[in-house]
């Protein structure tokens, strides 16, 4: 075999292994008995200790160093399998177990306090988990900057000072539109009572509406919803209260934006470095386009008016028009994953502020409720009323993600720049989705974004397919025309 071919049979396998790992995590916010949460912690780092062994085995440098790649595919892996390779040789492997061991044990606290709204609880095992992050962030550095370091696991290549401009960039505008259209008399609001089984059916239909393939995955409940899996094994999971069914549906449709995402590469890829999405960034991009532009249209929206009706009954909005207002209405709620798009971005804003002055050393553990509180008030105008509205209500932080905040923005900023394309080249987009036909959408999607997984760097990705630069003004431009319209202001 040649030096290229024993490294990519190499990697599959530890490609698979990883989804093994994966699908550990899927079983533990799904259907794990809680008094296995220790023991879950153990495996965890068991096959950490695997993963890292294989990530960092010195043949992995030697075929790296040997291997000639012909095809565009074939150069991308190499730079992948590079890029992995060096930044894992960077973090011991006492430390990369010790992360795995204790954030999963962390996630069934974290699960346990948010239930209970038992902060102090919890913080310090949190105390743990930021601890661990700020030694891989520091030994990833290399000297540089150690929150820069974590994020660029996430999105490679970008910077925190790159994301600070973004957002002073997007911060006016936003704020400016929230003003406007929170002066204005607020949208009817959907209430009820709306039976969970009727709720999980609607969502598998508009999941599949989406095109989510139920043969290659399945649709589960959990604390926060999620996507897991690559390739030919792809989940995700929803949440419902049955006082809101907006909640579960579009839960479920962002969630299917991921999954569509990895369920649409090229077959080529499975189980190659090439065979999941490129970037959380990128990622995100598609769960969002597919959640607001899309879903969240003024057209789909009438179209799932007339579902909602056959399932549910007569609504408490006086027709499609108010179920529209109804589904973008804009409030300054609590939860992230429940925002407004007008609000949602300040959410990702806060969270990337406290986390990188944490991960830093700027801010203490110990400070950082009265932190996210005062900042809160200061961007929403109303008060935390309990820790599950505030610090607890996310589950990245528990689980280790610090710097994966921003990647939240930075896709709707990517879907911005999508949306418009998108519009361009299917100028009857809202007739199709006035119908529930959403096949010319996802197809655009898929060619231009999804087929071709890792292939290309994450902004490569999306200026490949938009064919031109990316920056915040599409974003901001469909914000304000769509809110500025439904608030007639």
């Amino acid at each position: 075999m040649s030096a290229l071919a024993e490294l990519l049979a190499f990697q599959r396998e530890t490609e698979a292994l990883a989804q093994v790992m994966g699908r550990l995590g899927w079983d533990q916010e799904t259907m794990m008995p809680r008094g296995a949460a220790d023991q879950r912690g153990d495996e965890m780092a068991a096959l950490e200790s695997v993963l890292h062994a294989r990530r960092t085995d010195p043949k992995l440098g030697d075929w790296l160093a040997k291997a000639q790649a012909e095809t565009e595919a074939e150069h991308a892996q190499l730079r992948l399998i590079s890029r992995s390779y060096d930044r894992t040789r960077k973090v011991p492997a006492r430390l990369a177990a010790e992360i795995a061991r204790v954030t999963s044990v962390a996630q069934g606290k974290w699960a346990e306090a948010r239930k209970t709204e038992d902060l102090a609880g919890f913080l310090p095992v949190l105390g743990k988990v930021v601890a661990l992050r700020q030694e891989e962030g520091a030994a990833l550095a290399d000297g540089g900057d150690a929150y820069d370091a974590l994020l660029d696991g996430y999105e490679p290549d970008l910077t925190g000072d790159e994301i600070a401009s973004l957002f002073k960039a997007m911060r006016p505008r936003i704020v400016a539109l929230r003003e406007r259209v929170m002066a204005a008399p607020p949208a009817p609001e959907l209430t009820g009572h709306f039976p969970k089984a009727a709720q999980l059916a609607l969502s598998a239909e508009i999941a599949q509406a989406f095109g989510y393939d139920l043969a290659r995955g399945r649709i589960d409940e959990a604390v926060h919803p999620f996507s897991s899996g690559s390739f030919n094994d792809v989940r995700i999971t929803t949440r419902v209260d049955e006082t809101d069914p907006l909640g579960a549906l579009y839960s479920t449709i962002h969630e299917v934006g991921h999954a569509g995402y990895e369920q649409n590469i090229d077959q080529s890829h499975g189980l190659t470095v090439l065979g999941q999405g490129v970037s959380m960034g990128v990622h995100e991009s598609q769960s969002r386009i597919y959640e607001n532009q899309l879903a969240r249209s003024s057209a789909f929206c009438h179209w799932l008016y007339g579902r909602m009706v056959d399932r549910f009954g007569p609504l408490s909005v006086a027709g499609p028009d108010d179920f529209a207002r109804a589904v973008n209405r804009v409030a300054s709620g609590y939860i992230r994953t429940e925002a407004d798009e007008v609000h949602y971005n300040l959410h990702i804003m806060l969270r990337f502020d406290l986390e990188r002055a944490l991960m830093r050393g700027d801010l203490a553990l110990g400070d950082l409720e009265a932190a996210w509180n005062d900042r809160f008030l200061s961007d929403f105008g109303v008060a935390v009323d309990r820790p599950s509205h505030g610090m607890l209500q996310d589950v990245h932080w528990p689980v280790g993600l610090f710097g994966y905040f921003p990647t939240y923005s930075l896709g709707n900023v990517y879907a911005g720049c999508l949306h418009a394309a998108l519009r361009a080249d299917l100028p009857a987009l809202d007739d199709d989705l006035s119908r529930g036909d959403l096949s010319g959408a996802l197809l655009w999607l898929k060619t231009r974004v999804q087929t071709h997984g890792g292939l290309r760097p994450p902004r490569q990705t999306i200026e490949h397919a938009i064919g031109g630069p990316v920056g915040e003004g599409p974003l901001l431009d469909y914000l304000e025309a769509k809110f500025l319209s439904l608030y007639k202001v």
